[in-house]
């Protein structure tokens, strides 16, 4: 039996930082890791998809030139080789850097393979037994496949397998109208294919209000995305050429299908039992504000345990678990004000409650909207798609929430983001002198025209 000081089980972005913070203060980790370093963000998620996004764009870019006053002759062509390739590339990158990162640490010991807990202190791995009073799960998340008529006689595609084609398909067609699902659709309609959307919901984007899935939704079709919500049936088959996908109201004639129904965490075969480890109904590992499970000595962070799906609030989870256990500090997921985008092209750039959770809460309420095409820079940049919108409390003069849909608004919305975080009230927001022509020079007059609801 191996010992350590702690033991790390997946390779996130959360673990592998902690791991190494605790190398400096002299202790002895093992980290382990089935497949790749880096977890979802660089292997699967936002670092090869905003790649391709980026991609997409432009392809957008260039098709649309002709407004610009720059001719381009002839047809656009993409080389899904060339863009796949591409995103692979940054992947390893930041791969390689992880493993030459850990490779100088005096301390770190690397183990590929499948862990197991044997018991609250100890764990499998390759045939060996390891021990360590302190054990964190960073195991992260993978996607849900639901069971719909067809599912399993088709060859569907996954984000995961998705990333990976390097063929353009002739029409893809994505199940569920998500964040995930919602990117893919605009990325691959840029690409050139026809791309249908179907979400069982009333709205795409269900957790936002609907004003902004509404113009989420315009967003897509402007661009030529079939969109279809409200969808009670789906049964898959397939045909000559493809897959056919048949609802209640259509009948599509797709070459790929993606699911995109949401993602559900790694926890099903860690041996969470012989532990003693708790998890929700969902599988989601059960932790209190400071990431401590049930048991004494086993933390869990990131996508597991379901208190946020974003590599941000995974990196947060590490911070909060340095602080409190190797500087003295106390700090708590509770304190964390949800923020996160959605790289469809005008992003969305999101913080804190939305109009409906704000009405909901019974306060009293200001909310101010401004649409894109009143900002400057927007303007003339030729991207007006979308508004800003703002939502704030009537007594305290805190804003409680923010939605920025539009050019640059995963940048824009951390001006708002700063401010929550250090508690200003809008008011003092409104004497800031911002920089011009930018999309952020907006927020001032934003909060200018909040008016009581």
């Amino acid at each position: 039996m191996k010992s350590f000081d702690a033991i790390v089980i997946g390779a996130g972005q959360a673990g592998p930082f902690l791991a190494a913070r605790m190398v400096e203060k002299g202790m002895k980790v093992a980290l382990i890791e089935r497949k790749f370093l880096g977890g979802t963000c660089v292997n699967a998620g936002c670092m090869p998809t905003k790649t391709l996004v980026a991609s997409a764009r432009a392809a957008h870019v260039a098709r649309n030139s002709a407004a610009y006053g720059v001719n381009i002759p002839g047809e656009i062509a993409i080389d899904m080789t060339v863009v796949r390739a591409r995103a692979e590339t940054v992947t390893m990158n930041a791969r390689n850097g992880l493993i030459g990162w850990f490779a100088g640490m005096d301390g770190m010991t690397v183990i590929y393979g499948h862990a197991r807990f044997e018991g609250p202190k100890t764990v499998s791995v390759n045939g060996e037994t390891l021990t360590a009073p302190r054990i964190f799960l960073n195991v992260g998340a993978r996607p849900v496949i639901p069971e719909l008529s067809g599912v399993n006689d088709i060859d569907y595609l996954t984000s995961t397998s998705i990333i990976h084609l390097d063929t353009l398909p002739r029409h893809l067609v994505v199940i569920g109208g998500s964040y995930i699902g919602l990117e893919f659709a605009q990325m691959y309609r840029r690409f050139g294919a026809e791309v249908s959307v179907i979400e069982h919901g009333p709205k795409l984007a269900s957790r936002e209000d609907e004003d902004i899935s509404d113009a989420i939704a315009d967003v897509l079709r402007s661009e030529g995305i079939d969109i279809h919500t409200g969808v009670s049936d789906i049964a898959f088959a397939k045909s000559s050429d493809g897959i056919t996908v048949a609802t209640d109201s259509a009948r599509i004639d797709a070459s790929h299908v993606l699911i995109a129904t949401g993602r559900k965490p790694n926890t099903d075969d860690l041996g969470l039992d012989a532990a003693g480890v708790i998890t929700d109904g969902r599988g989601f590992i059960t932790v209190d504000d400071r990431l401590a499970t049930n048991v004494e000595g086993i933390w869990a962070l990131g996508d597991c345990n379901g208190h946020g799906a974003f590599t941000h609030t995974s990196y947060n989870d590490f911070e909060i678990a340095a602080a409190n256990l190797l500087d003295g500090d106390d700090r708590k997921v509770s304190s964390r004000i949800q923020a996160y985008a959605l790289y469809i092209d005008p992003p969305l750039g999101r913080v804190g409650m939305t109009e409906k959770q704000a009405r909901a809460s019974g306060r009293k309420i200001m909310i101010a909207t401004r649409p894109m095409s009143r900002v400057g820079r927007a303007n003339e940049r030729g991207e007006i798609k979308g508004f800003m919108k703002v939502i704030a409390d009537a007594e305290t003069k805190k804003i409680l929430g923010a939605a920025i849909l539009g050019i640059e608004g995963d940048e824009v919305i951390h001006g708002i983001i700063d401010a929550m975080n250090a508690g200003t009230t809008y008011p003092a927001l409104q004497w800031s002198v911002p920089i011009h022509p930018t999309v952020s020079e907006l927020i001032p007059t934003l909060l200018g025209d909040l008016k009581p609801v």
